[in-house]
């Protein structure tokens, strides 16, 4: 086994906009993206998927959605549950919480929607390695027995462990939520990396915040470990519809900055994906679930699943 920590920097949300997809091409063919997760009801999705087939060296994920401003793959019929009169999703986590807690949401309508977003994804024939969830939501219970169904009886093997510091109240939160997804992964053997960063720094990593995060992670030196990042193009012409406040464009420049692969190697530091995770927990172990590095030194943008991701 090679002990070099594995770092897999995924960009989420590839297929939602022209500029996010094309950015995270870019930062994979320039930098050092080298995964992303998929949105299977992403408006552009259809027009940059000769992309992805054509890009092998980039790993797959499902960002399966039942939250944002993209529209459900099923009809509003199909899924009452889970949209509104207009026949859209909530808009946030928090949203979808308050109906979900209140028993407006069908578990059923969920397991459909992300069955047939799923399905979508491998008709094109992307070879999928993770399931995630968009703003976080696998982290909640109902959700995460959903994706981690999907993940078995597709034999997808890798489900994202979002970590937040429990340094707030909604730190502690995420902690106990990734602490028993980690768990329910583990009796299922899918596997998961065994640090991650990317609540606090959604949409707002730059060269700094990415050198911090590079020398920490050398410093606390996890088995795997994953920075999820949000690429794209300043010239998007459809990014007004997603008001979150993303610098997308300055993810992307950090990500390809002249040196940054020089960085990562400095680090001591073997890029890979999910596929290679894969292959470590086979010998190895994707445990212990706790984050293993202390907080990032940057503003908490994303205080647990708040915003998209």
């Amino acid at each position: 086994m090679n002990h070099q920590p594995l770092l897999i920097v995924n960009a989420d949300d590839f297929g939602m906009t022209s500029g996010v997809s094309h950015g995270v091409l870019d930062a994979h063919r320039r930098g050092i993206v080298t995964s992303t997760s998929v949105l299977a009801n992403g408006r552009v999705l259809t027009d940059f998927v000769p992309h992805l087939l054509d890009t092998p060296t980039l790993g797959l994920g499902a960002h399966l959605a039942v939250v944002g401003e993209d529209p459900p793959v099923l009809s509003a019929a199909e899924i009452p549950s889970l949209v509104g009169r207009d026949g859209h999703f909530a808009l946030t986590w928090k949203a979808f919480l308050a109906r979900a807690l209140t028993g407006r949401v069908d578990p059923d309508h969920v397991r459909l929607e992300f069955t047939a977003q799923l399905d979508r994804l491998l008709g094109f024939g992307l070879p999928i390695a993770h399931l995630d969830a968009h703003q976080h939501l696998q982290l909640w219970p109902s959700i995460a027995k959903i994706l981690l169904t999907l993940g078995t009886q597709s034999r997808i093997g890798a489900i994202r462990v979002p970590r937040a510091r429990p340094t707030t109240i909604t730190g502690v939160g995420v902690s106990a939520l990734a602490r028993r997804l980690a768990h329910q992964a583990d009796e299922l053997n899918i596997c998961y990396t065994q640090d991650s960063v990317g609540i606090a720094t959604a949409g707002h990593i730059d060269g700094r915040v990415l050198d911090e995060f590079l020398a920490r992670t050398a410093q606390h030196r996890p088995t795997s470990i994953e920075l999820t990042v949000h690429p794209g193009r300043a010239d998007d012409p459809d990014r007004a519809r997603y008001r979150w406040g993303y610098e997308w464009e300055q993810e992307l420049a950090a990500l390809t900055a002249p040196g940054v692969k020089a960085a990562v190697e400095r680090a001591g530091l073997r890029l890979g994906t999910y596929e290679d995770l894969s292959t470590d927990v086979r010998l190895d172990s994707c445990q212990p679930t706790e984050p293993v590095a202390p907080a990032m030194g940057c503003r908490d943008s994303e205080p647990g699943p708040s915003v998209p991701n």
